[in-house]
């Protein structure tokens, strides 16, 4: 699951058991991404708080599903095909409409976000997300102002910035410690938007 030792649910006590019980799924299944911060609990706390707040908060107004869409085109960018798999399966049940999601992933794995069936704001949160995730030295305030431009308010600018940074930051966690979906159930999330503290996965 990792190429570093972790802890399975069935063993874990004391303050990893607690954590753990916030964050489980089925049958008490926890993702691979968070099994992999077993041995410092702590970081697993700060991953899920991040998380949820970036993704899955009341106080976005950036629709989940095009927040999910950024999550799946950064992955993608980083070559990580655990969150790619995890957020896609997630997007799909978002947008309930199979056809669009599976043209939106087809846009992403060509590279280019303007084949997408998206409007032409996401589109460009999308070029935005590909420089802030593969050049980000080379950001200026027009690329903002371009956003903006788009219909962007700085709010919003602000939930694309920090769900492509939130991504970039989970694949290179997965990609550094060989995390698999081995034993993963795909497309689970903490949907309780209106809680930040519950972070269970349904």
């Amino acid at each position: 699951m990792s190429w570093i030792k972790t802890i399975p649910y069935v063993e874990a006590t004391g303050r990893l058991r607690k954590l753990y019980d916030r964050v489980t799924g089925p049958d008490n299944n926890v993702d691979n991404i968070m099994m992999a911060h077993s041995l410092r609990p702590h970081s697993m706390e700060g991953h899920m708080a991040m998380y949820k707040a970036v993704l899955h908060h009341s106080g976005n107004v950036i629709p989940k599903w095009f927040l999910e869409v950024l999550g799946v085109w950064v992955s993608s960018l980083n070559r990580c095909g655990y969150c790619v798999e995890h957020h896609f399966a997630g997007l799909q049940r978002l947008l309930q409409d199979e056809a669009r999601g599976n043209a939106i992933r087809a846009a992403i794995e060509a590279g280019e976000p303007g084949q997408a069936p998206l409007d032409a704001a996401q589109v460009a949160a999308m070029y935005y997300a590909r420089q802030l995730t593969e050049a980000p030295a080379d950001l200026t305030e027009a690329n903002v102002e371009r956003l903006r431009s788009a219909g962007w308010d700085d709010g919003e600018i602000l939930e694309i910035n920090q769900v492509c940074s939130y991504f970039s930051y989970a694949n290179r966690t997965v990609l550094g410690l060989g995390c698999s979906t081995d034993g993963d159930v795909l497309g689970l999330s903490p949907n309780n938007s209106k809680n930040p503290d519950d972070w269970g996965h349904r």
